[in-house]
Order: structure tokens, then C-alpha cells, then sequence
């Protein structure tokens, strides 16, 4: 860029001189303006060539080459400078745009470890990551970022995960927690214990998803690419008509008039604003949302999230925290503690929150050789011979499948116990709802979404509270997870316009992948939420869906005000140009100034704050 600078520079030092001398000496003035012209145009010149040699002759360059040759035979020196000065200007203003619009992204780019420090026979040796094999240790000293996910086997310290999340305070980690590639460790030195290969770790993931998200056009991008394709032959038959046929047909017209005429109308023509500013606009939104901690796979997402009007929620780990601690407990025929017990031996197969809190309520050390014939009945619950004994722990429906009479509880995740077909207790588990949750609907609605919908396997009590909480319209409880799915049709059938789909990514994949826009929430390391996803946040905070939303809409806004206002002010120049009104200066306005307020309009789509 400093060379081009200093290229054009000169050149425009060298086109005053020439206006300078003397037309005395109209030799040496025309070798100043060429040396200015070859200055100035030689790049444009050297790649319209190129892309005429390769098949592509329709382009910008080729535009703006015959548009500067012929204003040069026609000796008008100085605009053809003028033109190729002009051009050169804007192809920089470009490119500093498109990097300032790149630096967001380039961030997110920048997580990935160069070396990993591989600890074998009490030894530090630094390697690359992708030799590491699960199970190897690695140290990772205090400022290093950690190269691959695993397990912390001793040492202790906070991580930045601001690369990944956008989130800004650091998270404390120590031994027996799960860290991922990417993040930074602030202090100490951590040994970890390596759980997955380079190639399948967070890092790698997220590069690879935003890597591709370029690949994955808009609508309104596909309509740009098409549109320049046919456009610009039309424009260059359109031009050689002007020049040729008004002074065959009409009486007293030059071709000197109108070969500048059509040399004006080409330079105007240009479509670089339209080809530039929206594919940029798109870039812009996907970067800043990336700052956010919001990772979206492509512009298309993007145009499709600005059209929803309907919002269908997962709840638990979604809307709530997912987090679940056992608030009462209700026995028949046996003690409490007794309940607990038989509850806690059964659901030890499962890694569902809610029976990871029966285990943390009972709060002893689980003898696991006393269970077997253990299974989880997907939507149900879970079966298990524990010292002999068959136990079922589970929701109404598992003591319905089973004809067990019970005594209905509510206020919660209810698990109905059962020991050898007979009815043990219940007990009753809440979770908690989200802090930025209870405004999260609010908000979608000011923003167009107005039909909200929540989908679940809870029972129909914890779900109505959980709606009520946030103020969704519909709701779906008692929910298998393929149910999830059907229903999920049936809302995007009667639906106007798009509809996106809210889940946490660990078991909301199917429906994910269905939705319009599947967006998975605090889905930092899940492989299966990365891959089914459309747009991916990376923190547990719902509110960060109202800042997707709002950008997505701003950026289709500021796309399509460029695609107006390029093609208003190209035509209107364009009739001008033909009618001799206006000349080259003009036309190179028309061509470089709007290509330039153009790509200053899509630098708003940068930021996620509100306007």
C-alpha cells in the first residue's frame, strides 16, 4: 500500500508539472502525461490485461482501462489521469476497508497456538500441536495460550477466554477442570492432561467455521456477483453505441463529442461500489459479531436471522442456568433418605444436570459394582438393578409405561421413584432461570420477532413457570427429543417468516440443524452445536441473541441502502453523461465517490451497538 502511495503521488506531482509547461513545448508535456498516465495506470492496465488473457474480460479494470485509453486518443490528457488517479484512490480506500473490516476476524484467528509444550519423561519438550496425542501432558506456562482441550492435572490459575467468548473477566480453573485450546493462561503454570487431537479441538473448530463463513453468500451478495456479471458487457455495448451511432444518425454530431460521451458513461459505470460495499457490509456484520463472542458460519444466516419472526427456545441450559439442586423430597412406604439413596444409584448412568444433582444431594460415594443392568430411557428417565432390586427414577410418563400408580407432585423436575414396581416418592428439582433471560423476549419483540415459542422435555408445571418467567407465548412440555422436531415443523409452517431455533447445543442438534437458523447458546467446545449450528455463542448469555438479531438487521439495512444509492446515483449520472452535461470529472465522482461513502456506510455494520 506505501508503494502505491508513493506511486501515486508522483504521478499526480508529475500531471501539475504537465499542466504546468508551456504549450511551447507540447512535446515534452505529452511525455510528462503519459509517464503520469503509466504512473498512475499501469497496475489497472497490467490487470485488465491479465483478465483478458484468462477469459474474464468483463470486469472493473478493463472498464476503467478503455475508459483512460480512449480519453488519451481523444487527447484528453488530464481526465484520463484524472480517471486512473481517481480509481487507484478508491482500490485503496478499499483495501484499508477491507482490512479494518478483516481485524475482527483476524482476532478470532489469532487463538491458534503455535507450539505445545510436551512434557515426556519429566522433560519439557516444545512441539507442534497437531503431534499431540491424547493422553500426552502439556505444560502451559503463564501468558502462553492453551494449545489443545484436556483436563487440568495440577497446577491452578485464571484463563482469558476473551478470544472465544468476548467475555472480558478471566475464569478461574484448578485441577480435575476442563480447559480448552484457545484461551490464554494468566498465571501459573498448568499440566494438562489432553483430551482431544489439534484437529478436533475448540480451536480448530472455530477456525474452520470462520474460515468458511466467506464461502457462505447472502441472497443479496449472490444478486451482486450475477448482477456485475451481466451488467458489465451491457454497459460496454451500451458505450460503443453511443460513440458510434448518434454521429451516423444525427446531423452535425461529432465522433470526437460522443466517443467522450460514451468514455464518460463508461467510467461511470463501474459497478465497484455494488461489488465492494455489500459482500463488505456482510463481512462487517459477521467481524463484529465475532468480537461479541458470536460466531456466524455466513452472510446467508445472517439475511435469514433479519427476516425471523418467530423465536422457538429449548429451556433447560438455554433459558435457565441448567443448574439444578433438589428442593424437596417426598417418600412413600420408605425414608428419605432411602429415596435419595436408590434415586442416586439409578441415575449415575446419566449425565443429565437433573441427576447430577440427585448425586450431589445425596452427597455420599457411590459404590457403582452394586448397580447393573443399568440404562436411560430417552425422554423417560432411567432403569437399574441396584443390590438386586429393579429401580426406576424418571418422569410420570416412565411410571405410566411401567402401570405404577403415584402421587403427582409438582413445583419442578419432578423424579417419580419406583422399587420393584412399586411406588417409593418423589423428589422435586428446580433450576434457576438466567439472569438476561427475563428481558430476552421483551426485547426480540421490539425487534421483529414477535411469536415465541419454547420447546422441552420438563414437565408442564417447570415449563409454564419458566414461560411466564420470560413471557413466551406457546408452550411445549413433556417433550422426546424428536418431538422437538415435529413440532419445530409445525411452528416453521405456520410461520411468516423465517424462524430460528435457541438451543444449548448438547442434545438440540436435530432441531438446530431444521430450524432456518439454528443458533446454540454457551455451546464453547461442543462439537455437536459447532457442527449443526448456524451461528454459534460461545457464553451462556441469552442476551447476546437480541445483539445478533439487531446486527443482522442493521447490516441487511446497510447493504441495501448501498445497492439504492449506488444504482440512484450511477443512472442519474449516467443519463447525464450521455447528454453531455456533465463530463469525465464528473463520471469518476459517480464511479470513486460513491464507492467510497458507499464503504464508509458499511463500516457501520462493524459495531453491535445499537443505533
Amino acid at each position: 500500500m506505501k508503494k502505491d502511495i508513493i506511486l501515486l503521488s508522483i504521478s499526480a506531482a508529475v500531471l501539475v508539472g504537465a499542466l504546468l509547461v508551456p504549450k511551447a513545448l507540447g512535446i515534452i508535456k505529452i511525455i510528462l502525461f503519459i509517464a503520469a498516465f503509466l504512473l498512475s495506470g499501469f497496475k489497472v492496465l497490467a490487470n485488465a490485461f491479465k483478465g483478458i488473457i484468462k477469459g474474464n474480460i468483463f470486469n472493473e479494470n478493463t472498464l476503467m482501462a478503455v475508459a483512460a485509453i480512449g480519453a488519451f486518443f481523444i487527447k484528453e490528457y488530464p481526465e484520463a489521469i484524472f480517471v486512473m488517479i481517481f480509481y487507484r484512490v478508491g482500490e485503496l480506500f478499499e483495501d484499508y476497508a477491507v482490512g479494518k473490516s478483516r481485524k475482527s476476524i483476524k482476532e478470532v484467528m489469532n487463538i491458534c497456538p503455535d507450539y505445545a509444550n510436551l512434557l515426556k519423561d519429566g522433560k519439557t519438550v516444545r512441539v507442534d500441536p497437531e503431534d499431540i496425542e491424547i493422553g500426552d501432558l502439556i505444560t502451559v506456562a503463564a501468558g502462553e495460550k492453551i494449545p489443545l482441550d484436556g483436563v487440568v492435572v495440577s497446577g491452578g490459575s485464571y484463563i482469558d477466554t476473551r478470544a472465544l467468548t468476548g467475555e472480558s473477566v478471566p475464569r478461574r480453573v484448578d485441577a480435575d477442570d476442563t480447559v480448552l485450546s484457545g484461551c490464554i493462561n494468566c498465571e501459573g503454570v498448568l499440566t494438562i492432561r489432553v483430551t482431544k487431537t489439534f484437529e478436533d479441538s475448540t480451536v480448530s473448530k472455530i477456525l474452520e467455521l470462520v474460515e468458511n463463513a466467506s464461502a457462505r453468500k447472502s441472497t443479496s451478495e449472490k444478486f451482486i456477483t450475477k448482477f456485475a456479471k451481466y451488467y458489465t458487457p451491457c454497459v460496454l455495448v451500451a458505450a460503443l453505441l453511443l460513440a458510434v451511432l448518434p454521429p451516423l444518425l444525427i446531423e452535425g454530431a461529432t465522433f470526437s463529442d460522443y466517443v467522450y460521451r460514451a468514455l464518460s458513461f463508461l467510467v461511470v459505470s463501474c459497478p465497484c461500489a455494488l461489488v465492494i460495499s455489500v459482500p463488505l457490509s456482510f463481512f462487517g456484520g459477521i467481524g463484529g459479531c465475532a468480537k461479541q463472542g458470536i460466531l456466524i458460519k455466513g452472510g446467508s444466516y445472517l439475511e435469514m436471522l433479519s427476516k425471523a419472526d418467530t423465536a422457538v427456545f429449548d429451556k433447560t441450559g438455554t433459558l435457565t442456568k441448567g443448574v439444578f439442586e433438589v428442593q424437596q423430597i417426598n417418600p412413600e412406604n420408605c425414608t428419605a433418605d432411602e429415596l435419595l439413596r436408590f434415586a442416586a444409584y439409578a441415575e449415575n448412568i446419566s449425565s443429565h444436570p437433573v441427576a447430577k444433582s440427585v448425586i450431589s444431594a445425596y452427597g455420599n460415594q457411590l459404590d457403582v459394582s452394586l448397580v447393573t443392568d443399568a440404562k436411560e430411557i430417552a425422554g423417560h428417565g432411567v432403569s437399574a438393578v441396584v443390590e438386586g432390586k429393579t429401580v426406576l427414577a424418571g418422569n410420570a410418563k416412565l411410571m405410566q409405561m411401567h402401570n405404577i400408580e403415584f402421587t403427582e407432585a409438582s413445583g419442578g423436575t419432578v423424579i417419580y421413584v419406583a422399587v420393584d414396581n412399586g411406588f417409593k416418592g418423589s423428589i422435586i428439582i428446580a433450576d434457576e432461570l438466567k439472569a438476561d433471560a427475563k428481558n430476552l423476549v421483551a426485547q426480540l419483540k421490539k425487534s421483529g420477532i414477535g411469536n415465541t415459542v419454547m420447546l422441552t422435555g420438563d414437565i408442564k408445571s417447570a415449563a409454564e413457570k419458566t414461560a411466564a418467567e420470560t413471557g413466551i407465548d406457546t408452550v411445549y412440555s413433556d417433550l422426546l427429543p424428536g418431538d422437538k422436531v415435529n413440532i419445530l415443523e409445525k411452528v416453521m409452517s405456520s410461520a411468516k417468516g423465517k424462524t430460528v431455533y435457541v438451543g444449548d447445543g448438547i442434545n438440540d442438534a436435530p432441531v438446530l440443524a431444521r430450524a432456518d437458523v439454528g443458533i446454540a447458546m454457551g455451546a464453547l467446545g461442543s462439537d455437536a452445536a459447532i457442527e449443526a449450528a448456524d451461528i454459534v455463542i460461545m457464553t451462556d448469555e441469552p442476551s447476546k441473541i437480541i445483539t445478533a438479531v439487531k446486527t443482522a438487521k442493521r447490516t441487511i439495512s446497510i447493504a441495501k441502502q448501498n445497492i439504492i444509492f449506488s444504482i440512484a446515483i450511477k443512472l442519474g449520472i449516467l443519463v447525464l453523461c450521455s447528454l453531455n452535461v456533465v463530463g469525465i470529472g464528473v463520471a469518476v465522482f459517480g464511479d470513486v465517490g460513491v464507492m467510497v461513502l458507499a464503504v464508509l456506510n458499511s463500516f457501520r455494520a462493524l459495531s453491535t451497538k445499537e443505533r
